[in-house]
């Protein structure tokens, strides 16, 4: 009879057991189903997504800036990214309008002009899916030579061999509209195409007399040359600048702070604004994440180069000649920088 007890409880045991891991089981999936589910919405977009981020030159500002938004979406979002060297601006949106970059760094001239079909980009089907994530910081329009060049004025520039920056370059494309302020043109100069350190060597080197350095201040390569040979801005001001500002709105009046390359006095000069494009094929929540990781990291980026210290939510619009991607829109508007 003992016996008979011991496996009867036993039985009832495993019983109860039984019932109790069905109950946990019958409990569990809607629990596991509402977890998987919050994931899966936390993660919804960035699947197999790849992100290149087109820059400029590796001697330029684009490259560390979009080497700390890449990080940035690597370590936060955890979105696997790339950092693209090019010729900045007009390749750049090229990049982006066949879906060969997904983030871009442009100044807003060219953009206009893609957006538009106009300039660079005449003749072409204008690019209006062109959309934009932020405004960043403005570059300053950079005639560098030396001191003993004997140029001060870009009129001084006739006859002389000028790098005008990469080919179809948003340099380039400043170099020609600068020349045309002054009754100018390429006819007026022996023009080389040249990226900033080319143009920078050929400089030290007696090979070019000055160049067009199109970027926020300062300038690696212009701090480069300072250090062999008394570099010297040529300053943009008076009719002609007046007349980029009516013709060409993307254009502003500004300076180059003293201080900036050993100059005592601030250098007046042309400046366009940068933005950072988004490719429109994104969805909304993905450009959503993007730009408040940009925004509520804004220390990473600042750190990335001296000109990025100009980003901020108050200048997010300032510039920007395309419409905002909704995701980068939905954002602003959440955090008050745009109505």
């Amino acid at each position: 009879m003992k016996k008979i007890l011991i496996i009867f409880a036993s039985l009832l045991l495993m019983l109860l057991a039984a019932c109790s891991d069905s109950s946990k089981e019958t409990q569990s999936p809607s629990e596991t189903e509402s977890n998987t589910d919050s994931g899966a919405e936390e993660a919804e977009g960035f699947d197999d997504l790849f992100v290149t981020v087109a820059t400029g030159g590796t001697s330029g500002v684009y490259y560390p800036i979009g080497g700390a938004i890449s990080n940035l979406l690597e370590g936060t979002l955890k979105i696997d990214t790339s950092v693209q060297a090019t010729g900045a601006s007009v390749e750049n949106i090229n990049l982006l309008a066949t879906n060969r970059a997904e983030l871009a760094i442009t100044m807003a001239d060219a953009v206009l002009q893609a957006y538009e079909g106009s300039g660079a980009f005449e003749g072409e089907a204008p690019k209006e899916e062109l959309r934009g994530l932020t405004a960043l910081y403005p570059n300053f329009v950079q005639i560098v030579t030396t001191a003993n060049s004997g140029i001060n004025t870009v009129e001084d520039l006739r006859g002389k061999r000028v790098g005008v920056g990469a080919p179809n370059s948003g340099v380039e494309l400043n170099a020609r509209l600068i020349f045309e302020a002054y009754g100018m043109s390429y006819d007026d100069i022996n023009e080389d195409y040249l990226s900033y350190s080319e143009a920078v060597d050929q400089i030290k080197n007696g090979m070019i007399d000055a160049a067009f350095v199109t970027s926020g201040v300062p300038n690696a390569t212009v701090i480069d040359l300072s250090t062999t040979h008394p570099a010297k801005i040529v300053p943009i001001d008076g009719a002609a600048m007046d007349y980029l500002e009516e013709n060409y709105p993307f254009f502003s009046a500004n300076i180059i702070p003293a201080g900036t390359y050993d100059n005592d006095e601030d250098i007046p000069t042309a400046s366009i604004t940068n933005v950072l494009l988004v490719n429109n094929s994104l969805s909304e929540d993905v450009v959503y994440a993007i730009t408040k990781t940009i925004f509520e990291n804004l220390d990473v980026i600042h750190a990335s180069h001296n000109a990025a210290t100009n980003i901020s939510l108050d200048a997010v619009s300032i510039g920007m000649p395309v419409p905002f991607h909704p995701g980068a829109e939905k954002y602003f508007k959440e955090v008050g920088a745009l109505k």
